[in-house]
């Protein structure tokens, strides 16, 4: 059985989901295991407390829930990791705040592309669509050379949940140069690449990223690769996570990653 690897609650400022019922939606599922992520975007415009996270209080309940289910649940395992919201000027805050705490997971993610997020319209306001979708893209890169304490990036092209026309005249193809040396870089760095199962909820028809970048992730040497819904609610837990297996194994994966203390284990896909 597979694990759901993104997944959000109450910490998170866009989530009312009480930790206990994510677990046992997943655990309903069927899901071997799952790992807490909730947000922490420091300097997020229009609302900068939106997604602060309180650290300590969240470890604790967290691990107090995982504590409850490795007594009550049986062959289930919860662990708690952490979204955070990559800019480069942050990459300072962010070390020190690794440094400070314990997490089994880390995910970099772009949230937030030179003091806007995709997901307001004006971001796209002025311009073509994709003149944005690629300023999202060079985003990243400015996130990983600045910063790469992270064990995978999520959610790749989340910029085409938002657009204007979404992913209707978006593909790899079209963003292929700078979306390779993005995967090479990570895969340099020795970090992975999440693939997303949000984009089945947002009505693209794909995840995040889509098929065609997981194959030439695979294709450059990359290996590291985790599962998540990003579920903010407990019936998104696992959204779609049937159409994995073969998406991942069209894609030249046999194995999908887990972590546990910031060490990638990989289990094979069912």
């Amino acid at each position: 059985m597979l694990w759901d690897t993104h997944i959000h609650t109450y910490y998170s400022g866009d989530s009312s989901a009480v930790p206990e019922d994510m677990a046992y939606a997943a655990k309903h599922t069927g899901l071997s295991g799952i790992c807490f992520t909730d947000h922490l975007d420091l300097d997020y415009p229009k609302e900068p407390e939106l997604f602060l996270l309180d650290i300590p209080r969240y470890l604790e309940e967290t691990r107090s829930i995982a504590q409850d289910a490795s007594d009550t649940l049986e062959n289930f395992t919860i662990c708690t990791g952490i979204e955070l919201g990559l800019q480069p000027h942050l990459a300072g805050r962010h070390q020190k705040l690794l440094r400070e705490y314990d997490f089994d997971f880390v995910i970099g993610s772009s949230h937030v592309v030179h003091s806007i997020d995709p997901y307001y319209p004006e971001y796209y306001e002025g311009r073509e669509e994709s003149q944005a979708y690629l300023e999202y893209f060079s985003s990243i890169l400015e996130n990983i050379l600045a910063f790469d304490d992270f064990d995978v990036y999520g959610h790749l092209d989340y910029v085409v949940r938002y657009g204007p026309n979404q992913n209707r005249f978006y593909s790899y193809q079209t963003y292929r140069d700078i979306i390779d040396e993005i995967l090479k870089l990570l895969i340099g760095h020795g970090k992975g690449l999440e693939v997303n199962t949000g984009g089945f909820k947002y009505g693209l028809g794909h995840p995040n990223p889509t098929e065609e970048i997981l194959k030439r992730y695979r294709e450059l040497g990359g290996e590291i690769l985790t599962i998540g819904s990003d579920a903010h609610k407990p019936e998104h837990v696992a959204y779609d996570f049937q159409k994995i297996p073969e998406i991942l194994q069209e894609a030249g994966f046999r194995y999908y990653t887990v972590f546990r203390q910031r060490k990638p284990q990989f289990l094979p896909l069912p």
